[in-house]
């Protein structure tokens, strides 16, 4: 090894949710005794951050095509030209494609360790069977090149285990690590938040954050404010974050005349910022594994409704610290919100359990010692088998 170990992250896009966790997790690594080098298909907004904490950003832009045999073989080709160049002593993969490729690839060059995250999982129960099956094998076959794996949330660690898609003895459960900076809500900054997007200062107003991609499944958010509407006239929607599916949701929105109720407010660096406009936090997922949006709204102080899949409920206890309501059901989840909305006293007790809840768990910190007792772990290992 270099004096120094050298780590590729590999994601498929350094934007919030994966990219975020992977970068808070390496900007917590010790800097003399690690190199982290980011490998994504888009760089997106974070890019910038890893660079000014002195780590390397390289884009492989067949990370983030379709899915397709074509493009998946050109990343796959990048990738171990990349890992043949340069001697990486761990390649730690995020996220779907770019875990299968990123750690075929590493596998390929004889990477010393392999380590991926799963912060959910490319299966779900609103695909075909078959298709769900094919996702499973595919993850079994990488399992067996993984030397870690660290799983956001015991949901999904439960998930991975009863898949065959890790060996216990491999495995570690981890939280998601939102930012340091929360915005607590408060009249002011609840005044603030919407007078930054051009909203009525005494609308009810319900918000996600997210990308506009069928795993969050947006049109499912738009439904549940036209179903909310019915009976809370004065309700917005606002959704932040964009994503392939924006005109589609945006035809949706006018389709239903809710041009003037439901505001899709594209990216934004200021998301803290924003939270507080928020009433409620609404989260219509199909799938999913711990996301940071939810954490950061309950610091914030805000009541949520969230679907209930994946590693959601270690955190949204349902009744005490938020509300689960199952996925792909729109009228679940306005229903839910009408009653978090009409019942202010009810949902200031979760609000308030909910943000001990989320105080202590997530910190960037604790995440960073786990990289560093894993990468270590498998290090020793790897050296003693080649030693052996």
């Amino acid at each position: 090894m270099s004096p120094r170990i050298e780590v590729a992250t590999v994601v498929t896009r350094m934007i919030a949710g994966a990219g975020g966790v992977a970068l808070r997790g390496a900007r917590a690594l010790d800097p003399a005794r690690y190199h982290v080098t980011f490998v994504t298909g888009e760089a997106g907004p974070l890019a910038e951050q890893a660079t000014d904490a002195g780590m390397d950003v390289l884009i492989a832009p067949s990370l983030v095509a379709p899915l397709s045999p074509r493009h998946d073989l050109v990343a796959l080709g990048r990738l171990t030209e990349l890992f043949r160049a340069h001697p990486f002593d761990v390649v730690h993969t995020h996220s779907a494609k770019a875990g299968a490729v990123g750690r075929l690839a590493a596998h390929r060059c004889g990477v010393p360790v392999i380590a991926h995250s799963y912060h959910g999982f490319p299966f779900h129960e609103f695909q075909s069977p078959l298709r769900r099956q094919a996702y499973v094998a595919v993850e079994r076959r990488l399992a067996r090149l993984t030397d870690v794996v660290l799983c956001i949330g015991t949901g999904v660690a439960t998930e991975a285990l009863r898949r065959g898609l890790a060996d216990g003895t491999r495995l570690r459960t981890i939280a998601p690590v939102v930012e340091a900076r929360i915005v607590p809500a408060t009249p002011a900054s609840r005044q603030s938040a919407r007078q930054a997007l051009g909203l009525p200062a005494h609308a009810v107003v319900v918000g996600t954050v997210g990308r506009l991609d069928y795993q969050k499944a947006p049109e499912h958010f738009v439904a549940a404010i036209a179903d909310l509407r019915r009976t809370r006239p004065d309700a917005h929607g606002v959704w932040i974050g964009s994503g392939p599916m924006l005109e589609e949701v945006r035809r949706l929105v006018r389709d239903l005349g809710l041009e003037d109720h439901v505001l899709l407010a594209g990216e934004r660096r200021d998301v803290a910022d924003l939270l507080p406009a928020f009433d409620a936090f609404a989260m219509s997922s199909r799938y999913e594994g711990l996301p940071c949006a939810v954490v950061e709204a309950m610091r914030c102080g805000i009541p949520v409704v969230v679907t209930a899949v994946n590693s959601v409920p270690d955190l949204v206890v349902p009744g005490e610290t938020g509300v689960l309501v199952p996925p792909g059901r729109p009228h679940d989840l306005a229903s839910a919100l009408t009653r978090v909305l009409d019942e202010p006293g009810w949902a200031a007790g979760m609000v308030a359990r909910g943000r001990e809840r989320a105080a202590d768990a997530f910190d960037e910190q604790r995440l960073g010692t786990t990289l560093d007792e894993e990468y270590t772990r498998a290090l020793r290992a790897s050296l003693t088998a080649m030693a052996g």
